[in-house]
């Protein structure tokens, strides 16, 4: 038997690895697998809809801008935390624009062109995001907190 650091008390992780291609299509089937898992049955259904929304962002971002015009495996990892879920997307597509993360600020709601709302939704409801280009490799992590619902007054 291994020696194991945590407490006893802390739940081990749940962890989850996937890979999907690139594609506006693959994409979408992987995210409605990974949506459809056990995983996320302990999480409130507010809480799975704004993973769900987030890491649709994130694929589809990949799929259209890093992967743009070219094919590409997306590696997904999902690991659950005392607050959430930590996410991990790492693909080997063009790097980010001057390798770092877009700012995100929300857009004029009066130009209402296709896109540019994506860095804000990202933003506003994940934490810790982090990007970094290694060895031909984007690695965009960050995570989403299950935060209990706000009581109601009455």
């Amino acid at each position: 038997m291994r020696y194991d650091p945590r407490p006893p008390a802390v739940p081990p992780p749940v962890l989850l690895h996937l890979t999907v291609q690139g594609d506006a299509v693959s994409v979408s089937d992987g995210l409605r697998r990974v949506m459809a898992l056990p995983f996320w049955s302990p999480m409130s259904a507010d809480f799975a809809t704004s993973a769900e929304l987030v890491l649709a962002e994130v694929l589809n971002n990949v799929a259209e801008h890093a992967y743009a015009g070219t094919s590409g495996e997306i590696e997904v990892s999902l690991e659950r935390t005392a607050a959430g879920v930590a996410i991990r997307v790492a693909d080997r597509g063009g790097p980010m624009p001057q390798n770092r993360l877009p700012e995100g600020a929300a857009p004029d709601p009066r130009d209402l062109q296709e896109g540019g709302f994506g860095w804000h939704l990202i933003r506003s409801l994940a934490r810790d995001l982090t990007y970094r280009r290694l060895d031909g490799w984007n690695l965009f992590s960050f995570r989403i907190d299950d935060l209990p619902p706000a009581k109601q007054s009455h």
